[in-house]
């Protein structure tokens, strides 16, 4: 929670909060085409605006990133969720979807060090502590293996 007092809703913020709210109902409905569009409106109407909440942008860019991610568009996705790493540096998800990725992908130690800021942020994130296993599993798997 913010420390500083809340401003009262201009016109635009309030549309924007609409947007998003929108865009995450037609995420939760797995509707991904219409929500990556609502993400794209609501990303760029902050961009302009320059007037929204970090957490909120970056859980934007989060879920855009979700989006591309489902649709195998992995280096998009990564865009994403630096961008949302960016705009909110404590949001943990954003750390343990672009570590996924670079895990995926075999770029072993950036998953490494993304699994591992994700739990410095999130001490108890079970899943980022279980891809922190298997990724220096892997690892030294492959190191074993002289590749």
């Amino acid at each position: 929670m913010t420390s500083h007092p809340q401003q009262p809703f201009t016109f635009m913020e309030d549309e924007n909060c609409q947007l998003l709210e929108n865009a995450h109902s037609e995420f939760n409905k797995r509707n991904f085409d219409k929500a990556e569009e609502l993400y794209a409106r609501f990303i760029s109407s902050c961009l302009q605006s320059r007037n929204c909440e970090a957490s909120k942008l970056a859980t934007a860019y989060n879920n855009r990133g979700q989006i591309k991610y489902f649709r195998v568009d992995f280096y998009e996705a990564m865009e994403d969720y630096t961008s949302a790493i960016q705009t909110d540096c404590q949001f943990p998800i954003p750390f343990y979807n672009r570590g996924l990725i670079r895990y995926r992908l075999g770029f072993f130690e950036d998953a490494k060090s993304d699994f591992q800021q994700a739990l410095k942020l999130d001490a108890n994130f079970e899943d980022a502590k279980m891809s922190l296993q298997q990724t220096l599993l892997d690892q030294q798997e492959k190191l074993n293996r002289g590749y």
